[in-house]
């Protein structure tokens, strides 16, 4: 069965997710587009080329092609402060929900959010992309097969040149913490999952240095320790003078008790302790390790394992409920940084939970 979905934002991002991640599914016959929504025209033409819409099906109002098409769920693809609107559209309209990161643009309305899901009982999802990702799935497999023995640390590095205005899409750089809520939050992400725990500590700290052409924040140091025990350490940076590892090309160590695993910039390799030769013992030196091989990733992926939740499977592993924790990591390292104090995130997230149910924010 095909499911019925409207596209909300097809330029910016929403490029890519009418142009990549949709098509191999609709040849799937995985899903079947029916409307397309972005105030600009112009971008509309990205569902229409990609998609194979019709210009009457593309539309300025969200609602309007909500009353007008039959659907079983809609995308939201717009900057975070947008999502709950979209969200509001939707639920009243009885769909299911797969929306890009973050869940919205504070804990808070990401709260209200799955309380307002939760109470309407369908279905919504969030399209964490990076963590799934071939390199990443890859690294993450290598780790928790336990073949290296325990997990002992991580170390992540993303690192860009986005310092001029509009460098790295023009909304960006007029919100306040644009590293953490646009960029942190899939790494953040992608190192707790990869301890196979939940964060229970996070201390961060985070600045705009006088070049950077940002309004908030867009470089961060971050620690963090998980309730099993595990630690990680996170670097990321969006003015800075290198791309050493910016999109899709980020830096991530695994220190394991036999091996130190080490993926940059989509290669994998492994330094073993037992076997390899004493000396000099770079990334040079490591064994490679192939990547996994399958016909989707990242948002492609995400979206079909969307479709499978829908047709009765097992909810996708980015459901509404477990991303909270990722929203709660971002929210939880701005405090910290705020605060220049640690935050226990499983506190931070229960007490936001008590102010929304009790009608406060």
């Amino acid at each position: 069965m095909a499911y019925r979905m409207i596209q909300v934002g097809c330029g910016g991002f929403g490029a890519a997710w009418c142009s990549q991640f949709l098509p191999p599914n609709v040849k799937d016959g995985l899903i079947q587009p029916v409307a397309a929504v972005d105030l600009n025209p112009e971008a509309l033409k990205n569902a229409q080329q990609h998609l194979g819409l019709p210009l009457e099906k593309c539309y300025a109002d969200v609602r309007q092609a909500m009353d007008e098409n039959e659907a079983d769920f809609c995308t939201i693809v717009v900057p975070p402060a947008h999502h709950e609107e979209i969200v509001d559209a939707a639920l009243a309209h009885g769909l299911n929900i797969l929306s890009e990161k973050p869940i919205a643009d504070t804990l808070e309305g990401s709260c209200r959010i799955a309380e307002k899901v939760r109470v309407a009982g369908v279905k919504m999802g969030v399209t964490m992309s990076h963590r799934f990702r071939q390199d990443i799935t890859t690294l993450r497999s290598e780790v928790q097969s336990r073949k290296y023995g325990a997990l002992d640390y991580l170390v992540c590095r993303f690192t860009c040149d986005c310092r001029k205005y509009g460098s790295w899409g023009a909304f960006r750089h007029e919100i306040a913490d644009a590293l953490m809520i646009e960029g942190s939050v899939h790494h953040l992400d992608l190192l707790v999952d990869m301890t196979a725990g939940t964060c229970d500590t996070i201390f961060a700290t985070t600045w705009n240095p006088s070049w950077g052409e940002f309004k908030g924040d867009s470089q961060g140091l971050v620690v963090l320790q998980m309730g099993n025990g595990t630690r990680a350490f996170y670097e990321g940076a969006k003015t800075n003078a290198g791309q050493l590892n910016c999109w899709g090309d980020e830096y991530v160590r695994a220190e394991c008790e036999g091996a130190t695993l080490i993926l940059n910039r989509q290669a994998l390799v492994a330094l073993d302790h037992e076997t390899e030769k004493r000396g000099t013992r770079g990334p040079e030196d490591g064994r490679p390790i192939p990547l996994l091989q399958q016909p989707k990733w990242a948002n492609a992926w995400l979206v079909e394992k969307f479709v499978k939740w829908l047709d009765g499977g097992p909810p996708m592993e980015t459901n509404l409920e477990a991303n909270l924790q990722s929203v709660a990591l971002v929210f939880a390292a701005i405090e910290s940084s705020r605060t220049g104090q640690p935050i226990k995130v499983q506190e931070f997230l229960a007490d936001t939970w008590r102010k929304v149910r009790g009608g406060t924010v």
